[in-house]
């Protein structure tokens, strides 16, 4: 079996949850939030030791594709998803695309990583591990009571990493507040390690409807350049599900790597902004700004000179004739405005 890990980058989203910077037409991997790379070219600069690494696979939506090109290297291979159908079937598509003793390490394209070194030890672990046929998920470290992610429970040792006790929903905060108390609970940040072979047979076994549908829509592919398009017919038959419910919950042989890497999902404006450096008053600005008396306020312009006094906790993003202005504890719900989908 090879030792080369194939990279996976899944890329999508609807641009709604850091709108107004992100659009439903170009969606926050594609842009340039943290660095002067794009979150989506950052993941492949992750994947880009080719000592380690085979050239990624990316699977995205037609809507995304001209990002893609224009983003990726040409080594890329496109699957170009017929539908959205949540991870579980995208990455079948991958699966049943490479051999089947390729290990893939399935990455989002929109989360950010500040130690590129932590992250590439944290994929060898997760490598072997996959390489003896353990679904593999990167846990990550839990650094605050968070409500808005699942937590990973780990179990007894194996290798370099655990098996997993159990997966856990997002819990309230009481709950969250435990965990840390307790100790034992990663963070799930939605990145997985498994060899192709391995993880159909999973999904043969807990979703077979979704692993033939997906295999026929892959074998009748049209192949032109990087680019794969599978059938539609069967892949429009199939229902979506992630991959956590599909195959991690419901396999014997779930195992986490604990990784901390600094990582963050960049989620909503409030993620962006911790993701980010910021003065000594917390205050974080992008653009034309000033801000008196300003405690952890977040300031995104493009152009129109931004004057902000005595607020703390704030969002203030203006974006072409758009303005958004949030409290960091509104940042999540900033989907809900009617602007943002029409």
């Amino acid at each position: 079996m090879t030792s080369t890990i194939h990279p996976v980058i899944l890329c999508g989203g609807s641009g709604t949850r850091l709108w107004p910077r992100s659009r439903r037409d170009k969606p926050k991997p594609f842009l340039p939030l943290l660095g002067e790379r794009t979150l989506f070219e950052q993941t492949l600069d992750r994947c880009g030791d080719t000592a380690s690494f085979a050239p990624p696979v990316v699977v995205a939506g037609a809507a995304h594709v001209d990002h893609i090109l224009a983003q990726a290297p040409q080594a890329a291979t496109l699957i170009v998803e017929p539908a959205a159908k949540n991870t579980a079937p995208a990455i079948a598509l991958a699966a049943a695309l490479l051999p089947e003793d390729a290990v893939m390490l399935v990455c989002p394209s929109d989360h950010h990583i500040a130690d590129a070194c932590a992250f590439a030890e944290a994929a060898a672990t997760a490598a072997a591990l996959a390489r003896e046929d353990w679904m593999v998920a990167f846990g990550i470290t839990a650094e605050r009571p968070e409500t808005g992610f699942g937590y990973i429970r780990r179990g007894e040792p194996v290798g370099d990493g655990f098996r997993v006790d159990r997966f856990v929903e997002k819990p309230d905060l009481a709950t969250a507040e435990a965990f840390l108390a307790e100790g034992g609970y990663d963070w799930n940040g939605g990145i997985f390690a498994f060899r192709a072979g391995a993880f159909m047979a999973e999904l043969e076994a807990h979703r077979p409807e979704m692993a033939r549908l997906a295999r026929e829509s892959v074998n009748a592919a049209r192949h032109g350049g990087q680019m794969v398009h599978p059938d539609p017919a069967p892949f429009a038959a199939i229902a979506g599900e992630s991959v956590d419910y599909a195959v991690m919950e419901n396999t014997r042989r779930a195992a986490v790597v604990p990784a901390a890497m600094g990582w963050s999902d960049v989620g909503n404006w409030a993620a962006l902004r911790d993701a980010r450096g910021g003065d000594a008053d917390g205050n974080r600005v992008t653009g034309p700004a000033e801000l008196i008396d300003c405690r952890n306020v977040l300031v995104e312009s493009d152009g129109p000179r931004v004057s902000v006094i005595g607020l703390e906790d704030v969002v203030i993003v203006v974006d072409g004739n758009e303005v958004l202005v949030t409290s960091i504890a509104g940042a999540q719900t900033v989907g809900k405005l009617k602007g943002v989908t029409e």
